[in-house]
């Protein structure tokens, strides 16, 4: 029994095709990408959505990391479900948009995330930010991914006479 009077009620889940947000912002820090992979992974668990997260975290991975690496301050990934496609972001502090270049070689180091992305997500893009009192804007990284409908079962055997 609730007894504040001005208290909500207990929330009900989200249906599966409402739409909904997260957001996580972390240092520039090496164990800021590893973190985004594990909260994104509960994320989409909690959701009912387990078969895009080996693509979302290897697309967040990558583009997290750069986050890291190049720029010189926090990053933030944000999730967004707007059904049946799944828009993850990374924003960062570096106001320089990725270029593309050519696909990598085997024995590059680095290079790929670009390639990755186009292989691996079903849409991607980025934008610059614009300046702000604080200083450059940066930039933010999309991916998106896009929930397959099932296959529909095959229709039941036909009896026989």
């Amino acid at each position: 029994m609730n007894l504040n009077p001005y208290a909500p009620e207990d929330p009900t889940p989200l249906a599966f095709t409402e739409p909904w947000e997260y957001e996580l912002a972390f240092p520039r820090d090496p164990r800021g990408p590893g973190i985004a992979r594990t909260t994104l992974r509960a994320v989409l668990d909690a959701h009912h959505l387990l078969e895009l997260a080996d693509r979302a975290e290897l697309l967040t991975s990558e583009l997290a990391t750069n986050s890291v690496r190049h720029s010189k301050g926090p990053a933030s990934v944000r999730l967004r479900w707007t059904h049946p496609v799944l828009r993850v972001s990374v924003t960062d502090t570096c106001p320089y948009l990725p270029l593309p270049t050519a696909p990598p070689t085997a024995e590059a180091e680095d290079g790929r995330g670009l390639f990755i992305l186009d292989l691996v997500s079903d849409e991607w893009g980025g934008c610059a930010l614009g300046d702000s009192l604080l200083g450059p804007g940066g930039k933010t990284v999309w991916f998106e991914l896009v929930l397959k409908p099932a296959t529909p079962p095959p229709p039941p055997p036909a009896l026989a006479a």
